[in-house]
């Protein structure tokens, strides 16, 4: 498993599996199993997709020693605190039936997120997860969360796809020696991603898929990935990236495609912060 290593030293698989938007329990469940069963052997969830439970029972069924597995969930803003952190933490860790974590992240930059770092940080001394990190943090919001706290985030996760490059957000996390990781890596298929004439194009001449090949992309910039799929055959293809690699002319094909902009929802949005800030989740 090709793995990147983290700015404390702890080694993350750089392919993993992702279960947004899969509630259903079964379904969660058998798709987690499937994936641990192909290799995987990181597995992100979080509070707010309402299947850490369903992962859990997963991980248990698999059979897979605990240290071989990096297991991330991640604190909504409801939880957003020192105490409520705290709480939260310690109410995911049953449902997932684990001991520890490999990694935690606040999922959103909004409500008391210094004061769920500061939790975060004294988690991570009492060893209760081997590390810490943000998600969807603009570069201005991580660096003044590294300026005014002692640990500096492991990771970032954030929109990553061929339409939405990231490219300055990308250097600037490297620079920061906080790790970059991708959500939405195939952009949910919107901008018809799996028909685009440039990565079938690609596709073809490696003979692999469009899916293929954007996740090899996003491996050979050393950015982490975290695909989802619940059908079998897709989970055993996006973990098969590994016995080809992108020419230079391919990486030139696919920058063209960057629109520089998000496909979903802007951070800069008053309406989608005040929306996202309010969002209660039955956790």
């Amino acid at each position: 498993m090709q793995t990147v290593t983290l700015n404390n030293g702890v080694n993350m698989p750089i392919i993993g599996f992702g279960v947004y938007q899969v509630p259903d329990a079964e379904e969660c469940e058998n798709a987690v199993y499937e994936a641990l069963m192909a290799g995987y052997r990181l597995i992100d969830t979080a509070s707010g997709y309402l299947n850490e439970e369903a992962v859990g029972r997963a991980i248990k069924r698999s059979g897979v020693p605990r240290e071989e597995l990096f297991i991330t969930t991640k604190l909504w803003v409801q939880d957003a605190g020192y105490e409520s952190a705290k709480l939260a933490f310690a109410k995911s860790l049953k449902k997932l039936q684990l001991d520890y974590l490999d990694l935690y992240l606040i999922h959103q930059p909004f409500g008391d997120y210094y004061g769920a770092w500061r939790a975060m940080e004294d988690l991570y001394r009492e060893g209760k997860i081997r590390a810490i990190g943000v998600s969807n943090f603009l570069p201005d919001r991580l660096m003044d969360l590294i300026l005014h706290n002692q640990i500096v985030p492991a990771v970032n996760q954030v929109e990553t796809h061929p339409f939405y490059q990231q490219v300055e957000s990308a250097a600037f996390m490297k620079e920061q020696g906080v790790q970059h990781q991708s959500w939405a890596p195939f952009a949910e298929g919107l901008g018809n991603m799996f028909s685009n004439e440039v990565l079938t194009s690609i596709a073809e001449k490696h003979n692999k898929s469009v899916a293929q090949v954007v996740l090899r992309w996003l491996v050979q910039r050393g950015v982490v990935v975290i695909p989802k799929s619940v059908r079998k055959e897709r989970i055993i293809e996006n973990f098969d990236i590994f016995d080809f690699e992108l020419h230079a002319d391919d990486l030139e094909q696919i920058s063209t495609l960057d629109t520089r902009g998000t496909l979903f929802a802007s951070y800069h949005d008053p309406n989608f912060v005040k929306m996202l800030g309010t969002l209660r989740v039955d956790l």
